[in-house]
């Protein structure tokens, strides 16, 4: 039997971008619920949705981060290449729920 194409995360040396990401994470789960799978395919697909998530987390965090800093930013016209550096920066300095962020002027 020939290994599923998502068995070796590590294998794959460019990940899929979000919505392939996303489209193979709903296919797993898809195939987890049919319950016929075989108990070790049945992990192995569990394990690749578990690193299909992450992936999918990681990118929406990302986003979020960008729309955050643009919305900081609405007043200024310059803009700057996105940081993943200065987005975790901006981002640690953003109130947090349930606070207030100060007026701005």
């Amino acid at each position: 039997m020939r290994p599923a194409p998502w068995s070796d995360v590590a294998r794959d040396p460019k990940p899929p971008d979000f919505e392939q990401a996303l489209d193979e994470l709903e296919k797993l789960v898809a195939r987890l619920e049919r319950g016929d799978l075989p108990l070790e395919e049945a992990l192995r697909v569990f394990e690749r949705g578990v690193a299909l998530t992450r992936q999918c987390q990681g990118a929406l965090k990302s986003a979020q981060q960008k729309v955050e800093i643009l919305l900081r930013r609405g007043g200024q016209t310059q803009i700057e290449p996105f940081s993943e550096e200065a987005a975790d920066e901006e981002t640690q300095q953003l109130p947090t729920e349930g606070t207030q962020a100060p007026p701005e002027p």
